[in-house]
């Protein structure tokens, strides 16, 4: 992809990431109201599925830092925890992705993926859940316990306590965000091609 072009479609999807971030839905999750079901890591996996890892990657950091400055939530450390989450789902996505489509023409890629989006969709999810409750339940146990802005000052069995609550929100989390972001990839899979030329 021509270099211009994808610095381009990284501005694009960092922009829409940002602007569903800042201005989208927040609709509290009903058993801890401090964390929010959000759609602004819809566009970030699409764009590390569709356009690739790398550009994935830089959108959410690009998200991240703008979050620094302008929705930190109740903790000013968070967004440096959304991207541990959003990264943790990446690898868990890769995988099954990759290997799904690797060697692939562009030009077969849209209708190979449709043709085998279920299997792929469910295995993307499952492990992209996977990957993501496992590392943020690591990091949540060690970062709860520090003092604040890094953590809340848990003790041990409140990190503990709340672990189950974090392993509720980041799996449902992904349990939306990864289907509808394949489920777009597989339908503008044909015009990226075309844009990649």
């Amino acid at each position: 992809m021509n270099r211009t072009v994808r610095l381009s479609l990284i501005g694009v999807f960092a922009a829409l990431a940002i602007a569903l971030n800042v201005a989208g839905p927040k609709i509290p999750a009903p058993y801890a109201p401090f964390l929010y079901y959000q759609i602004w890591e819809i566009p970030i996996v699409f764009a590390f599925l569709a356009i690739g890892p790398l550009e994935g990657v830089a959108v959410s950091v690009i998200n991240t830092i703008v979050l620094f400055a302008y929705f930190q939530g109740s903790l000013p450390s968070g967004p440096f925890y959304n991207l541990i989450a959003v990264l943790s789902m990446f690898i868990g996505i890769y995988v099954p992705y990759k290997l799904a489509t690797r060697n692939l023409p562009a030009e077969n890629l849209s209708s190979y993926l449709k043709n085998h989006l279920k299997a792929i969709t469910i295995l993307a999810t499952a492990t992209g859940i996977f990957t993501r409750i496992l590392i943020t339940t690591v990091v949540n146990y060690f970062a709860l316990q520090q003092p604040f802005p890094v953590g809340f000052s848990y003790t041990q069995p409140a990190a503990l306590a709340f672990l189950p609550l974090s392993i509720l929100f980041n799996g449902t989390v992904a349990v939306y965000t990864i289907p509808i972001a394949v489920g777009i990839t597989a339908v503008t899979t044909k015009a990226l091609a075309n844009i990649k030329r």
